[in-house]
């Protein structure tokens, strides 16, 4: 197996990824910090909340209602693209989530939420979003810069549960979130570069090296799943793919039947001690099923307490995966010149 140490890593990770993935568990105490630094004061909005983002600046929040589960009691639903849904009303949360703050679908949605006289909420490391709110009186959760969008996870994760609760959608996860940085941190030794042997992290790498992956998850992992897909996409360059049990069991399942003929296939299924046994008995039919036709089948397992630790848990494990596909791949994990010349595209034809 090709080596995945620190010299390897520092070879192609000119940039940091790395140690942008393992510094989680600092980054969720200081994402907290920073949420609390913003003055935001609880008020009632009853018709839940809607965070706009795209990219890594969406998934934050469907983390954070996959962390609240069955805790929340008002509707939390990430939304993409240029429009809210039609749904959205006065009584409705908007919290906008852009990273560079330059997002032209979450600008759209800035508007549109102000047309509508909804509540709007920023987070954001700056650009014309920063400049928009902070004209308009619109709150503002700043968010350090120099990250790449997909590494700044944690503080677009922490924002969407606070604002979740300050907006009466959902409880306060204050604790949990204090107690899962010292939970991840003794992850990230276990699964870093400097982890004893051919730890998890890197057994799933080069498993799943020279494959199409495709990650499936059952609730609470569901959105881990996504999170996963999306990594392997824009650090290993790579592609990817993923589904949500039970829906796969009705359709996507008859496709592994063609597989071999297609790509050497490879699934990894994310489980959860909190999923309804009749979702664990289809992960386990579901890999038998497809195990002949794959290349490679793994079952992982969220670790820790809390669901918020569960599933920080996963996130760091399949961020870490990622990351070493890339080393494997010989590629520089940060970088992603595709997205780069697709905006310089759509920048044009304005």
């Amino acid at each position: 197996m090709a080596a995945l140490d620190r010299a390897a890593i520092a070879a192609l990770d000119s940039r940091g990824m790395f140690e942008d993935v393992l510094g989680l568990p600092s980054q969720l105490e200081d994402a907290l910090w920073r949420v609390q630094s913003a003055g935001l004061e609880p008020y009632d909005t009853r018709g839940g909340l809607v965070v706009a983002g795209m990219g890594g600046s969406a998934i934050g929040a469907m983390l954070a209602r996959a962390a609240l589960g069955d805790t929340a009691s008002r509707p939390i639903l990430a939304a993409g693209g240029y429009g809210l849904p039609p749904w959205t009303t006065p009584d409705t949360t908007v919290l906008c989530s852009s990273y560079s703050g330059d997002t032209e679908e979450t600008l759209a949605c800035y508007e549109s939420a102000g047309a509508l006289g909804a509540h709007r909420i920023v987070v954001t490391s700056g650009g014309q979003l920063a400049e928009l709110a902070r004209a308009d009186g619109v709150g503002v959760i700043p968010v350090p810069g120099g990250f790449q969008p997909r590494a700044a996870l944690a503080y677009l994760f922490v924002s969407a549960l606070e604002v979740a609760a300050l907006c009466g959608a959902g409880p306060r996860l204050t604790t949990e979130i204090d107690v899962a940085g010292s939970h991840l941190a003794a992850l990230a030794r276990e699964w870093g570069p400097d982890g004893e042997g051919e730890n998890l992290a890197k057994q799933l790498a080069h498993s799943l090296q020279g494959t199409v992956p495709v990650i499936i998850g059952a609730g609470v992992t569901a959105a881990v799943a996504y999170r996963w897909k999306t990594q392997i996409n824009e650090n290993a360059k790579a592609p990817a793919f993923w589904g949500e049990l039970p829906e796969l069991d009705h359709n996507e399942i008859a496709g592994w039947q063609g597989a071999p003929a297609v790509a050497p296939m490879s699934a990894i299924f994310l489980d959860d001690c909190d999923t309804h046994p009749r979702l664990k008995a289809r992960i386990e039919l579901t890999r038998a099923a497809i195990e002949p036709a794959a290349r490679a089948t793994h079952v992982v397992t969220t670790r820790g307490e809390t669901a918020v630790e569960r599933v920080c848990s996963l996130v760091l494990l399949g961020d870490l995966v990622s990351c070493y596909l890339a080393i494997l791949a010989g590629v520089d994990p940060t970088p992603v010149d595709a997205l780069t010349e697709l905006k310089r595209a759509l920048a044009e034809r304005e």
